[in-house]
Parts: C-alpha cells; sequence; structure tokens
C-alpha cells in the first residue's frame, strides 16, 4: 500500500476545492437564469424583492417585505414648530432649527404646540 504524503493531500485538496467552485459556478449560472426568469414573467422590481429602489402602486395585492437593520420612522404627537413649518416631537436630538431658534432668542414654550 502506497503512504500518501502531507503534499500530496494538499494537492489532491487543492484540486477538489477547484472542482467544486467550478461546478458551483456553473449552478450559480442555473439559478441566476431562473431568478431574471421569475422576475421577468412577475414583472418584479428590486422594491418588490425587499431590495429598495422605486415602489409600485400594486395596493393590497403587495406585501411589504421587511427590511432587517432599517430604523421605523419615528412617530410622535408634535410638540414644537417654527414659523417655517419644522416640527419636533421633543424625542432625540434636538434638530438643528429648534437649536437655531433658542440661540436666536425663542424660547422652548414659544415654539410649543399647544
Amino acid at each position: 500500500m502506497a503512504t500518501k504524503t502531507y503534499s500530496k493531500l494538499m494537492r489532491q485538496i487543492a484540486k477538489l476545492q477547484q472542482e467544486a467552485e467550478a461546478i458551483r459556478q456553473r449552478e450559480i449560472q442555473g439559478v441566476v437564469a431562473r431568478i431574471r426568469e421569475a422576475i421577468e414573467h412577475y414583472q418584479l422590481t428590486a422594491s418588490d424583492l425587499g431590495f429598495g429602489g422605486p415602489k409600485r402602486g400594486r395596493g393590497a395585492a403587495r406585501s411589504k417585505v421587511p427590511v432587517k437593520g432599517k430604523a421605523k420612522p419615528a412617530v410622535g404627537r408634535v410638540r414644537f414648530r417654527d414659523a417655517n413649518g419644522n416640527s419636533w416631537t421633543g424625542h432625540g436630538r434636538r434638530p438643528k432649527w429648534f437649536v437655531d431658534a433658542i440661540a436666536a432668542g425663542a424660547t422652548p414654550e414659544s415654539l410649543s404646540v399647544k
């Protein structure tokens, strides 16, 4: 029985890895072709797939795909507003318009929405 050396085994592993990568690339090409065909058939957009891009109006027929890592917009009652229509809920960091208004002599009470 012939003994295998470490270097022979490493060469075999490298050759098998190359073969595996070639097969993987062929399989990827097939998958991509099927995905493209489905996208074209159903006229899907990047937004439909959850990748952003322009949204299309399809009503309730389309469900929204949640995107991980995206923060939900803050929803709250507006507590402060200026004459230019800028508003702030009073939560989080003070917006620049609010800081500038205070620096210019306004008071939080004068910007308060009643």
